[in-house]
């Protein structure tokens, strides 16, 4: 009387299973690879060496050029604090001088953005005399 798959009164055989199946184990696996590897001439193995090898080297590549560290970098930001009580003209103010401040960065920035694009010019132009 079988109540499922595998008879009640034996033992559950998938704990005895092994990691090959049956007609196969890791011998008859060697021997069918060295038979197999026997009957191959000498321009195929050499090719299928090949084959595996730069496989491999590609794979093994891109697995050393995936682990990246990233630098820790500090980030902290400060705020002024101000005091609740300010008048209209000591914000006036305040927003005068950071204004200037403001200008004088955005014209330092523009300034090294003009002397980058003059830099790509050049090259740009000598890549032109070159015939590219």
């Amino acid at each position: 009387m079988k109540d499922g798959v595998a008879p009640s009164r034996l033992a559950p055989y998938l704990g005895a299973m092994a990691i090959f199946p049956r007609p196969v184990s890791p011998i008859k696996a060697i021997r069918d690879l060295r038979y197999f590897l026997a009957t191959r001439q000498k321009h195929e193995l050499i090719f299928a060496f090949l084959a595996v090898f730069i496989t491999t080297m590609l794979i093994a590549g891109f697995y050393v050029d995936s682990r990246v560290e990233k630098p820790w970098k500090r980030d902290v930001q400060y705020v002024e604090s101000w005091p609740l009580d300010r008048s209209d003209e000591q914000i006036r103010a305040q927003q005068k001088i950071d204004l200037a401040r403001k200008k004088a960065l955005l014209a330092e920035h523009e300034k090294k953005r003009q002397a980058n694009m003059k830099s790509f010019q050049r090259l740009d132009k000598k890549l032109e005399d070159m015939g590219l």
